[in-house]
Formats: structure tokens, C-alpha cells, sequence
């Protein structure tokens, strides 16, 4: 469909409300998130000398010339305004009590975590394809595994699985000094590149087995695995200091995986089944 068609549509459709009665504020954020969903944010695009899809859109919306560097700062405002309803409406609204987790995924702008043409549905209550079988959990799964983690700025964290590095990057927000290894070595060159593009320290990164752990940092504060293993891994168990938490998810993909958090006292673990929940698979290269 081209693209003055789309917006005649989206148009049409809210004269038709709108001919009746006043729009609700529910009816006009759903237009709002479909305008931004159809004319995805391209980075790529806005940087360089032609017109972008979503500088055309907004042409042909507004009757006016956008440039490159205003248009950047109307997509990033109103990408911060789909962060804080993300986090009003799939966070608070499920429990998450943590303000400092709250904030940070209020800061971190997740669309910069996700392919150029899936930009617009970052901030929805699923999980995204991120390639190579690989996914960006749910909003709510990071935020809840973040605070069960319990951190404190300055805490050490073994991460398993970089994938996007928006974890990641929500762990590094809270003030952690993190570790994280990823198998897949164009994710782990994808997730640096977010890492540069927004400034984060703190992250020491690299490609490898997650099943090895990170042994020469060891040990570490706590342990956080975004991949299931079928059960828990003894070796990155060993690396968590006494007193230290991992948490992880467990199972098969054929059977109904739990989320752990799992204690170390004096070398032994205190396992707690939190709620069930499907990760891909946790593989050894």
C-alpha cells in the first residue's frame, strides 16, 4: 500500500470517530502507535542526505519539510512517551515496585535493542525476534527478573546471554559493573554497538560459551541466565559468591520451564520456583 494511501486511511478512520464524538485518549494513542509502527524509525535513514520513510509521512501529514535532525528529535520524544506507558501499564501495573528498575527502563530507549524495521513495536507487552532464533524478552520478564536480582549500585554480575543487551543495559542503568557473555557472535557485535552508541560503561563483554561462566572474575555478586538450560549449570553455580543470587530459567523446550532464583549458603542452594515462563534454549557451543 503506498504510503499517502496509509495515512488516508488512519484518516478516514479517525474523521469517522472523531465526526461523532471527541476521540478518547485510548482511541487516539492506538492511531498514535499505529502511525509510529507503519513509519518505523530508521536511524540509517535520518542520518544521511535523503528523505526517510517517516520524513515522508510526516510530509505528507503535516503539509511541511521535516529535516533530518528534527525529525530524529520528534521520533525520540515520542519514543519516550511509549517508554513511560510501557512502564505505567506493563510494569506497575503487574507489580514491579522498583523504583530504581522503574526508572531505568523508563531511560533506556529499548527500540535502539531491536531490528530497524521492528522499531515500532518495541515497547509492546511481547517478547521480538532479534535473529538467530533469538528473541529481546518481554518488558515485564526484565523488569521482574532485574528486581529479583535485588542490586546495588557497584554489585558484580555474571550475565548469560548479551543477546540485544538490553538487559544489559537496564543492569549497567542501575549502577552494576557487569560481566556478560553471548554464543552468538553477530548478536554480541550487535549488542556492543547499542553499548557504544549509547555511552554505557561499566560492560566488559565477550563471545563464548555460557556454560564456562566468566571463571577468572568469578566470584560475582549475583547471576543472571536469559536462556533456559534443562538444569541449573554447576559451573556458574560455583561462581557466585556465598550469599550471591542467580537467577535463572529452567527446563526443557518441550515442557514447562520455571523461573529460579537460587541462593548460595555456605556452598549449598536454596532453589524457589518464581512463575513459569519460555526462554529459548540455553546451548554449548
Amino acid at each position: 500500500m503506498e504510503i499517502k494511501q496509509r495515512l488516508t486511511d488512519i484518516d478516514i478512520r479517525m474523521a469517522a470517530l472523531s465526526s461523532h464524538r471527541p476521540l478518547t485518549q485510548g482511541e487516539t494513542e492506538r492511531l498514535r502507535d499505529e502511525f509510529i509502527i507503519m513509519f518505523t524509525y530508521n536511524s540509517n535513514a535520518i542520518e544521511g542526505n535523503t528523505m526517510s520513510l517517516d520524513e515522508t509521512a510526516l510530509v505528507l501529514r503535516e503539509g511541511v519539510t521535516i529535516d533530518g535532525k528534527a525529525l530524529k528529535e520528534h521520533m525520540e520524544k515520542e519514543f519516550e512517551l511509549l517508554a513511560i506507558r510501557m512502564v505505567e501499564r506493563q510494569l506497575v501495573t503487574r507489580g514491579i515496585n522498583s523504583e530504581a528498575v522503574l526508572d531505568a527502563m523508563r531511560s533506556i530507549p529499548r527500540h535502539l535493542f531491536v531490528p530497524d524495521h521492528l522499531r515500532g513495536h518495541a515497547y509492546e507487552d511481547s517478547p521480538l525476534p532479534i535473529g538467530i532464533g533469538q528473541t529481546i524478552s518481554q518488558p515485564y520478564i526484565v523488569a521482574y527478573m532485574t528486581e529479583q536480582l535485588e542490586t546495588t549500585p557497584g554489585m558484580k554480575i555474571l550475565e548469560i546471554g548479551t543477546g540485544s543487551g538490553y538487559q544489559t543495559a537496564v543492569l549497567v542503568t542501575l549502577g552494576c559493573v557487569v560481566y556478560t557473555i553471548e554464543l552468538v557472535e553477530t548478536l554480541a557485535a550487535s549488542a556492543q554497538k547499542a553499548f557504544t552508541c549509547l555511552g554505557l560503561g561499566s560492560i566488559n563483554a565477550r563471545h563464548g560459551n555460557g556454560y564456562a561462566g566468566w571463571p577468572e572474575e568469578a566470584p560475582f555478586d549475583a547471576i543472571i541466565v536469559t536462556a533456559a538450560p534443562e538444569r541449573i549449570p554447576e559451573k556458574l553455580f560455583g561462581q557466585l559468591k556465598n550469599g550471591g543470587r542467580m537467577i535463572v530459567p529452567v527446563g526443557s523446550a518441550y515442557e514447562t520451564q520455571y523461573l529460579k532464583v537460587v541462593e548460595k549458603k555456605d556452598g549449598n542452594f536454596i532453589e524457589t520456583n518464581l512463575l513459569p515462563v519460555r526462554f529459548v534454549p540455553m546451548v554449548e557451543k
